[in-house]
């Protein structure tokens, strides 16, 4: 997809990222050898919208979804993936050991009131 291994995203452009993407799908189509028309029968979009996606010109989520899902690419969107964290005095108190006995205390009889 591009000559860095570790391309820092933040440094490109909106239509820049577009073309990166459409290379992917381009670069996996071809290795699946598929052409245009067969990958755009089977994820079920325009021959052009595959073309115009490809050359980074246009696109949608929801294409990119079909086009990843029929090249059997939908892995990639695991770094979307949001896991819940939990804090560290959270995570303490769960480990904690729960109490082995329970001690009640002693009435203290001077201190109830009797009208």
């Amino acid at each position: 997809m591009s000559d860095k291994s570790y391309a820092n995203w933040s440094e490109y452009s909106d239509i820049a990222i577009e073309k990166h993407l459409g290379a992917f799908v381009k670069e996996m189509r071809q290795r699946q050898n598929k052409t245009q028309a067969e990958l755009a029968k089977e994820a079920d979009i325009s021959r052009s919208t595959l073309s115009l996606l490809e050359r980074g010109d246009a696109g949608t989520i929801t294409t990119l979804i079909k086009l990843l899902r029929v090249l059997d690419q939908l892995h990639i969107l695991q770094v979307f993936q949001v896991s819940k964290q939990i804090s560290p005095l959270a995570l303490a108190k769960l480990e904690q050991k729960p109490k082995q006995r329970v001690k009640k205390k002693p009435v203290n009889t001077d201190d109830i009131s009797i009208w």
